[in-house]
């Protein structure tokens, strides 16, 4: 009987980090559809002398002795030696599930579209028709997978909690976090509300303005995409002017994304690449790609500056920190605050004045159409963590069922959602409340920039310097943490909510 190798946390880590190298590499060529199988299994097969139940014991051991910022860090690889044995048993059928997606086709007009291609054609088709009909198509094909789905959430659900001790997987969320959930989603909702007049006269000019009149009073989710592109004014945000304007935009800010050898750049279209733009921090800070799908529209500069947030942390931080403070985090809230709070230069009605010639009038106009999509995404999210929260909580018990996704989603936005997409739309590890974390922090950073630097903070290299010394601390600090710098208490959504109401 051979006997499993407790490596110390040194040389964890280090085997971790070449671990997470090739999963991240396979996982980058098949997102941008450089290749059409996933191999993940493989990746986990050849180190599976990483992850084992001793080796999860050694670690928390040296965990409970430790104290400071090495108990922190050895926290974090213990969390990720939890999620190593769980990925170690799922690999085969994750890889199965992703390679029969990727296989997977619907017939649209005469055309064999494989679905990441159909879902990015719906934020391009012109004809309001045209886009119930093959969203109709992609979310049906889509929903086919869901037993799929649903058995490796269970299978996922039941291992985290027997690995972790914790089986509920609310409180197991909150523990990792540090946060309560629950109080999180009550002050949002709270926000919410607070801003649903605004969202309403925004949302009744907007839908007349992109979708026109002969839209359905409940327009269905095909055409958000094409929402999000500001469709009707894709001839001032054109594709071609895209990287050109974003690259712009961050230099004013004394970033030079355009030579910095530690972000990899993936511009390129591709049947099978994903719509969804990303960045994948392979081995921060060296190795960081940015990843994105231009379509023309403003979701196209909006997508950029996001996406470069993530791109400008990870590469910019310090490398004399450990590797767990330069690529393992509890979660997402941190990084994304940064993503955010670029991708928020786009609402600056003068920035759209600066950048493509408009008049003040009309910039402000197109800053009002930011918002207006910046409320719908928010309303939407705070509307999916309430959902899930209660997925979750009934998990045990039914299975996971679709009840409430569809009605808790359609009253929040106004467009409607199918029950048969809400595993589709399920991100592990309750990833929605560090994005609606995110907005909170990025809103409160904001106002903190304007106070401290100005109203055109988005365009002056101090703010750049600011953020520059946020991100040399890598992923050690938590988005309650930066809260605290900013002298904000993490639930305070009073920044949030005025620029959702724009007061």
């Amino acid at each position: 009987m051979s006997v499993a190798t407790i490596r110390t946390p040194a040389e964890f880590e280090s085997r971790l980090q070449s671990y997470l190298f090739e999963r991240s590499e396979e996982g980058r060529a098949v997102r941008v559809g450089e290749k059409e199988v996933s191999e993940q299994a493989a990746i986990v097969a050849r180190y599976a002398d990483l992850f084992s139940r001793a080796q999860l014991d050694g670690l928390r051991e040296a965990e409970e002795r430790a104290d400071g910022d090495e108990r922190e860090r050895l926290y974090r690889l213990r969390k990720t030696c939890e999620a190593g044995l769980v990925t170690a048993e799922l690999a085969e059928r994750d890889d199965a599930l992703e390679n029969a997606i990727l296989r997977a086709r619907v017939s649209f007009r005469g055309e064999e579209l494989p679905l990441r291609t159909a879902q990015a054609r719906l934020a391009v088709l012109e004809a309001y028709g045209d886009r119930e009909e093959l969203g109709d198509l992609y979310a049906t094909a889509s929903a086919e997978f869901n037993d799929e789905r649903l058995e490796l959430l269970r299978v996922s659900h039941e291992l985290e909690g027997e690995l972790s001790g914790e089986p509920d997987a609310v409180r197991r969320n909150e523990q990792e976090k540090g946060i309560s959930l629950a109080e999180l989603e009550q002050a949002l909702a709270s926000a919410s509300d607070a801003a649903t007049e605004a969202w309403r006269r925004m949302r009744t000019r907007w839908f007349e303005r992109l979708l026109g009149p002969e839209r359905d009073e409940v327009p269905n989710s095909s055409h958000v995409a094409y929402m999000r592109r500001l469709s009707p004014l894709d001839w001032i945000y054109t594709r071609e002017r895209g990287v050109e304007v974003c690259v712009a935009s961050l230099r004013a800010l004394g970033f030079d994304l355009a030579n910095d050898q530690n972000i990899r750049l993936d511009l390129d279209d591709r049947p099978q690449k994903s719509p969804r733009a990303c960045v994948i921090a392979s081995d921060p800070p060296q190795v960081v790609h940015l990843i994105t799908r231009a379509q023309g529209g403003l979701h196209d500069y909006q997508a950029f500056l996001h996406e470069a947030g993530h791109a400008l942390h990870y590469a910019g931080c310090d490398p004399s920190l450990p590797y767990t403070f330069r690529r393992l985090s509890r979660d997402h809230a941190l990084t994304e605050i940064y993503s955010y709070i670029c991708e928020a230069i786009s609402r600056e009605p003068a920035w759209h004045a600066e950048h493509f010639g408009l008049a003040d009038a009309e910039a402000a106009e197109n800053a009002e159409a930011t918002t207006f999509l910046e409320a719908l995404l928010y309303r939407r999210y705070t509307a999916k963590l309430r959902f899930e929260l209660e997925f979750w909580s009934r998990f045990d018990a039914d299975g996971g069922t679709a009840d409430g996704y569809e009605e808790r989603l359609t009253a929040a936005t106004g467009i409607r959602y199918r029950s048969d997409a809400y595993l589709a739309d399920m991100d592990a590890g309750f990833y929605s409340a560090d994005y609606l974390r995110a907005w909170i922090r990025a809103a409160q950073l904001r106002s903190h920039l304007v106070e401290e630097i100005g109203d055109d903070w988005w365009r002056r290299p101090e703010t750049g310097e600011r953020l520059r010394a946020l991100f040399a601390e890598g992923t050690r600090p938590t988005s309650e943490e930066i809260a605290a710098r900013l002298g904000f208490d993490p639930l305070d959504t009073r920044p949030l909510l005025a620029e959702l109401t724009q007061h």
